[in-house]
């Protein structure tokens, strides 16, 4: 340094306490320790997670790529966490006595979320601060210590800013307080009537035909959601209130007040850096852990997805790559101020070096121009021209798009069933994903897209001019020498890109199973049942359609004119209570039965009904059966439908539970059903009970339906199958991961349903 004493003589026997060595800039700021300053003995505060002890966690973290070549030079992983490192297990919410030999902290962890939830944020940059510092002070006024904030804290101020306090007026311990008991006030509001009425209806309006326990279900998590949304959001405005960007900013801010107050009687130091990105140069070329602030962008770029940017071309967008922010730190470790006089540094570009919207744009547009995703058949991913419309034009294209999905959501929703409706419903949810990914990403970085800050960086560059010149190449960090296109398309995507690339090749080189195949049934002396809906899974039929076929065959030409015309007048007002609740649809359909002669259906169904049955049947569903029968499985079939109309699969089926009709004395039903039918969660109940009265393991067994008023059957068994899904259960089943399956029906089914061969 300037007095000819270099950074490892200055730091030679020291004993330093690292934070958040788990995180990025800790773990490259503990590979630099270990690599460049072989006198120093490092100290982790590490909480343990779970199961895993902290020197667990260490020692996976220590056994990384990374740290190979350190690990070889230095005797292998037990003689440096022998020699040079030490654990210790605690977590900043109350963290424990340090060791008394400590020289120096430096506090690197933090929640470095832009959007965390208030609560949070509050708890995990100031409240953790402090809980530290405390600790800090019991060991006497010689501990340096450094703490590392960022650029940001000068929130929306515009111009240069200096290398000091940030000026405010905010009352800490008021802000802190408040901060602190949201959680509380956010969850009793959102137990309030004007929130659930509101998430209940709309819960009911999506889940109601599955059942109302089920769409309670949906209320709670949707409640859960919005208490953590509105945590989030309260953080922002209040943030933004007081002049910074988002609750990040704000509580590293408050943060750094905490520090500022422990600076008056101990020496202190404060490291800022700017938007941090992938390295230059050390541990290697690209290094980068995890997604940062750019990589979601570049990426979605990249594929094509994003269309704007609410930029200026000519804004700054300050970035710094990580070794040169962790050389600056164990530059600052090296020259502790006096106590008294807190030391700032700026380790940023903008001021010296800007890198603008324009260039970034640019040099990612011909990174990908020559290095494109492969979108499939389709070729190259299409890029989009960035004209930098400004902000307003980039969420006026945001919004219109998003009721756009809208709309086509809607009517995706109330098209009939078909490959062609779940094929656009696939398409349409990906299309909602990315919309979701911009609105979130466009709303969180809109705010630094536009921020018209130069930070001042005299004092750190001051510190890197004041070390020897062999210091300045081990431990660089003059940000004024970087090649920014270099850097973008020779270092920086490459390094985010590549993991996709590597991907994607492997889902292009991955067999895929045909659509449609299940995995083979498991064989089972006893305890597995497969239960079935019937129409629309086993049959390509409904209730109206099995009445008509029943009703027609007894009445002349004239009146069946009539009769069609009858219905058909009542299926609209059918759909809209079929869509609402399917037991009351049920019953208004069965109601049409009043006057026939149970005996007289059950006659039609053997006679008659059979081919029109078989016909409808799928084929493919019937080796299902046969194979879960094969396996030694209870086979079950579930149906809302009348009784006479499930005979014909009476030779498929171990049990039948279906609708029966209530009749009089004379053997007449009445219109009414002698029950309730199942539907929605009274399938479920009814498959619980029946599997504990007949000895069956539920979590062993399997279900197979067709739609989202299904959804309480299916998810009481351990392995569900969605059958030619409606778009709701389509959505489930693929956020599920479960099987989904095409059964159509064929004439030829009869052929291949022999009863004498399939009882059991």
């Amino acid at each position: 340094m300037a007095d000819g004493v270099s950074i490892a003589q200055r730091l030679e026997g020291q004993r330093i306490l690292l934070t958040g060595a788990t995180g990025f800039v800790g773990e490259a700021l503990l590979h630099l320790l270990l690599g460049e300053v072989p006198g120093a003995h490092v100290t982790l505060l590490v909480r343990a997670k779970g199961s895993t002890s902290a020197e667990q966690r260490v020692r996976t973290l220590l056994g990384k790529p990374v740290f190979t070549d350190l690990l070889e030079s230095g005797g292998g992983l037990d003689v440096l966490m022998d020699t040079r490192v030490r654990v210790l297990e605690g977590d900043l919410s109350a963290p424990p006595a340090l060791p008394h030999d400590l020289d120096a902290v430096v506090h690197c962890a933090g929640d470095v979320s832009f959007d965390p939830p208030v609560d949070e944020g509050f708890r995990t940059n100031v409240v953790g601060t402090r809980e530290l510092l405390a600790r800090v002070r019991e060991l006497g006024p010689h501990v340096h210590y450094v703490h590392i904030s960022t650029a940001y804290v000068a929130g929306r101020r515009r111009g240069s800013i200096p290398e000091g306090p940030v000026p405010h007026d905010a009352d800490l311990e008021a802000e802190l307080r408040w901060g602190l008991a949201q959680r509380e006030a956010v969850e009793h509001r959102s137990r309030s009537a004007d929130v659930l009425v509101s998430e209940r209806k709309r819960a009911e309006k999506q889940h109601g035909r599955a059942g109302l326990l089920t769409a309670a279900g949906a209320t709670e998590a949707a409640r859960r959601e919005w208490v953590k949304d509105e945590l989030v959001r309260i953080g922002t405005e209040r943030a933004r209130s007081l002049g910074w960007t988002d609750c990040y900013t704000f509580t590293k801010a408050l943060g750094e007040r905490v520090v500022e107050q422990h600076a008056r009687d101990n020496p202190v130091s404060i490291v800022r850096p700017s938007i941090i990105e992938s390295a230059l140069a050390r541990p290697h070329v690209g290094w980068i852990e995890g997604f940062k602030m750019a990589e979601p962008l570049i990426l979605a770029y990249g594929r094509g997805e994003l269309p704007e940017f609410p930029a200026a071309a000519d804004t700054i967008v300050d970035i710094v790559p990580v070794d040169q922010v962790v050389s600056a730190i164990v530059a600052v470790l090296a020259s502790p101020p006096p106590a008294g006089e807190p030391a700032y540094f700026h380790v940023s570009s903008g001021d010296r070096n800007p890198l603008t919207f324009r260039v970034l744009y640019d040099s990612v547009r011909g990174y990908f121009d020559e290095h494109p995703f492969v979108a499939g058949e389709r070729g190259a991913a299409r890029l989009p021209d960035w004209r930098f419309p400004g902000a307003q034009a980039v969420e006026r294209l945001l919004t219109t798009s998003e009721r756009a999905h809208k709309v086509a959501d809607w009517v995706i929703g109330h098209a009939p069933r078909s490959d062609r409706t779940r094929d656009l419903a696939r398409k349409l949810d990906q299309q909602g994903r990315r919309l979701e990914f911009l609105r979130r990403y466009l709303g969180l970085y809109q705010e630094y897209a536009q921020a018209e800050l130069r930070f001042s960086d005299a004092n750190t560059l001051a510190l890197f001019r004041s070390l020897d010149p062999q210091d300045r190449e081990r431990f660089a960090f003059d940000t004024s020498v970087i090649d920014w296109v270099h850097y973008l398309q020779e270092v920086h995507c490459p390094a985010v890109t590549e993991p996709i690339r590597q991907m994607d090749e492997l889902r292009r080189g991955r067999t895929r199973p045909p659509a449609g195949v299940l995995k083979e049934v498991e064989p089972a002396n006893d305890g597995v049942a497969a239960f079935f809906d019937m129409d629309g899974t086993l049959l390509s039929s409904n209730v109206i359609e099995t009445y008509l076929w029943m009703r027609l065959r007894e009445l002349s030409g004239g009146e069946r004119f009539a009769e069609l015309g009858r219905i058909a007048a009542r299926v609209p007002g059918l759909v809209r209570a079929e869509r609402k609740e399917r037991s009351a649809f049920l019953r208004s359909v069965y109601r049409e039965y009043a006057g026939a002669r149970l005996a007289d259906l059950d006659a039609v169904a053997d006679s008659e009904l059979s081919d029109h049955v078989l016909a409808r049947l799928a084929p493919a569903a019937v080796r299902r059966i046969r194979e879960h029968r094969a396996a030694g499985h209870r086979t079950v079939l579930i149906t809302g439908a009348i009784r006479p109309l499930t005979r014909p699969l009476l030779p498929l089926f171990d049990h039948i539970e279906a609708a029966d009709l209530a009749v009089d004395d004379r053997g007449v039903c009445t219109g009414h059903l002698q029950a309730s039918p199942l539907v929605g969660e009274s399938r479920a109940a009814w498959m619980r009970q029946w599997a504990s009265d007949h000895g069956i393991d539920l979590a062993r067994s399997y279900g197979y339906a067709d739609s989202h008023s299904d959804l309480p059957l299916l998810e009481a068994v351990g392995k569900p199958v969605s059958v030619r899904p409606d778009v709701p259960l389509f959505r489930h089943a693929r956020r599920h991961r479960w099987p989904i399956v095409d059964w159509s029906s064929s004439a030829a089914t009869a052929r291949t349903l022999n009863p004498a061969g399939s009882g059991r």
